[in-house]
């Protein structure tokens, strides 16, 4: 391996950060270099355009190796992941069919959602007949109440069949916590229950007991820095309570398992799962374990589902392709990807079968289980990695202050400020700084819904909804409000139409045309463009003759002046009147009566359903 000091590209002379930043601050042309180039995230910290060594020189974790402590690179050392799928269980027969089914096309990892009623020696016997604990991952989740029944009958199970149980793995997803978010209700008293689950599995050393499941708060639109730093603090009250209760910390920290989300951000979700794994190994270092093997994270992740959208619904596709990418170039254990369709039908044959193939193309053709860690090195990405890292240290820190995670669910801060997340991203959803393609931008102009409706979460695993004690989580998607919209429009029976009157400057007019479609499209209205009119008159009539219900007038600012009053005047109040741009003339226009205007800084959501309420959409 070449020495770091070698020089490989002597004949070049070496650029300078200030010979750059001279460049760049040029071609800017006087234009401010920190609002232009530098990304204000939503994590806390900012992100330059370039980063050079001497960014990450000084950053302990260049010195890290895969397999090695504090794990930042990998708890192996090799970047191999299990595949796996869940299976809701309705009747053992039938998903003991589809699992065998599956494991025979690419399947490794088996997740089986099983009703507490369910749960018996007989059942589990039924459902994993003919599958080989050993060369398979098994992961289970089923009522609280029944995680420490399911897993004395696992254990047993495994025992009848004379399995090698040093290589049995998998997970119970017991996570009281978790239930406390999502439902509002106190599970504090089955907190107890992990002492006791934890010690039933004691023969499964590869079975992890205990969940954290972060991807809850990633479904619920929290960002990286929060999911992170949320998941370490809930990570830690479940060890602390395993200690506590008389468990070694070097079997507490070996029952527990971290269950992720992935979201679109692609070089952040990479990032986010190295720093994960550094910062759970420095806290149970804390606790003295024997073995530095007990600081290892178990890492599964999943797709996340508040990305996912009911129009245009193949870009989820690409989507989950791009968030399962970075998951197993960040060299998680596990990965599931979520079928496109989940947000409006219980997935199908079809869509399963494209999120195992996604993996699949990711593993068996792009070889991304070859290399270890390929970001390591990349300035931008160890940045990021430090960045990431040091914000979410900062919450963990404050979530122990306020007496942990537990104590911070109680009191409602983690949900609360999940939750004003949540609404803050659908606030950029609604004026287009977060994008959601075929959704709030570039939608399908000619798609229908055709009877799909979003799917709404279900109740308590008692079969009803219960009273909640605590704020719940939000899980509106990001798109929830845009496809509210859009369904209002269609179910309405009437599909507005809206005109594009184009005249004069022509770069100005195409440019504009195609924002205002985009723009109205969003809503579910037919747009019509058009080539240009000669006279704001004979495109007021060719949009009669169209039987438009919104003239939209496309032209540049300084002709606008020109043609707005005279083409508000010719429609005559037939149609409305639109305006695409924010003139300087926009005052006296609106003194003439005026009144709508579409630009980039307008709320898009709040303007179409000022728009649909003027329609008489209802």
């Amino acid at each position: 391996m070449a020495s770091s000091k070698e020089k490989l590209f002597s004949d070049f002379h070496p650029a300078t950060t200030q010979e750059w930043m001279e460049k760049i601050t040029a071609d800017l042309k006087g234009a401010d270099f920190d609002k232009k180039l530098v990304w204000r995230t939503n994590e806390g910290f900012n992100v330059r355009p370039f980063y050079r060594r001497e960014d990450v020189e000084g950053l302990p974790t260049l010195d890290s190796l895969p397999g090695e402590f504090p794990y930042l690179r990998g708890v192996k050392k090799d970047n191999s992941w299990h595949i796996r799928q869940d299976i809701k269980v309705e009747d053992m027969a039938g998903a003991n069919a589809k699992a065998l089914d599956i494991l025979n096309k690419g399947v490794d990892s088996l997740g089986f959602h099983i009703a507490g009623r369910d749960v018996n020696a007989a059942n589990v016997a039924r459902l994993l007949e003919g599958i080989c604990p050993e060369c398979v991952e098994l992961n289970f989740t089923t009522c609280q109440k029944h995680s420490l029944e399911l897993a004395r009958i696992l254990v047993d199970y495994f025992k009848s069949k004379g399995c090698d149980l040093a290589k049995v793995s998998g997970s119970i997803n017991f996570d009281p916590i978790n239930k406390m978010l999502v439902k509002g209700v106190d599970f504090t008293g089955l907190v107890a229950v992990a002492k006791d689950l934890v010690e039933a599995l004691r023969p499964l050393p590869g079975f992890r007991a205990v969940a954290v499941n972060a991807l809850t708060l990633n479904n619920a639109g929290a960002y990286i820095y929060q999911e992170l730093g949320c998941a370490l603090a809930w990570g830690a009250e479940y060890l602390d309570k395993l200690v506590e209760a008389g468990v070694d910390a070097t079997e507490a920290a070996a029952g527990i398992k971290f269950n992720f989300g992935i979201s679109s951000n692609y070089f952040m979700e990479i990032a986010k799962f190295r720093a994960a794994r550094m910062l759970w190994a420095e806290i149970v270092k804390a606790y003295n374990p024997t073995c530095d093997c007990a600081t290892k994270m178990k890492a599964h992740a999943e797709t996340s589902s508040f990305n996912l959208t009911i129009f245009d619904s193949y870009v989820n596709l690409l989507r989950t392709q791009t968030e399962a990418m970075s998951a197993a170039l960040a060299g998680v254990d596990s990965l599931a990807v979520t079928p496109f369709d989940k947000a409006y039908e219980t997935p199908n044959d079809f869509s399963e079968r494209l999120a195992r193939n996604q993996q699949l193309l990711l593993k068996e053709e792009s070889h991304f289980d070859k290399v270890v860690d390929p970001a390591a090195g990349s300035y931008y990405i160890e940045t990021l990695t430090a960045s990431i890292a040091q914000q979410a240290w900062k919450l963990f820190l404050e979530v122990e202050d306020k007496g942990g995670f537990l104590a911070a669910v109680k009191d409602n801060s983690v949900q609360d400020s999940v939750n004003k997340s949540n609404a803050d991203r659908h606030v950029a959803v609604a004026r287009r700084k977060e994008i959601l393609l075929g959704t709030n931008q570039y939608p399908n102009f000619t798609e229908l819904a055709d009877g799909k409706r979003p799917i709404e979460k279900g109740a308590c695993c008692s079969g009803h909804e219960c009273e909640a004690q605590f704020h719940k989580l939000n899980f509106a998607r990001a798109a929830s409000e845009f496809e509210e919209l859009r369904l209002q429009t269609e179910d309405s029976g009437k599909r507005p139409k809206a005109f594009m009157l184009t005249i004069g400057n022509l770069a100005m007019r195409q440019a504009r045309a195609q924002f205002s479609c985009n723009f109205l499209s969003c809503a579910g209205y037919e747009v019509v463009d058009n080539l240009g009119f000669e006279s704001v008159e004979a495109g007021v009539e060719a949009a009669m003759e169209a039987k438009a219900d919104i003239v939209v007038l496309c032209s540049s600012d300084d002709e606008y002046a020109e043609y707005a009053v005279p083409a508000f005047k010719a429609l005559a109040g037939r149609a409305m009147f639109v305006v695409a741009g924010a003139p300087a003339c926009m005052d006296e226009l609106k003194a003439a009566g005026i009144e709508n205007f579409i630009h980039v800084r307008v709320n898009v959501l709040d303007t179409l359903r000022e728009y649909n309420a003027k329609l008489g959409i209802k």
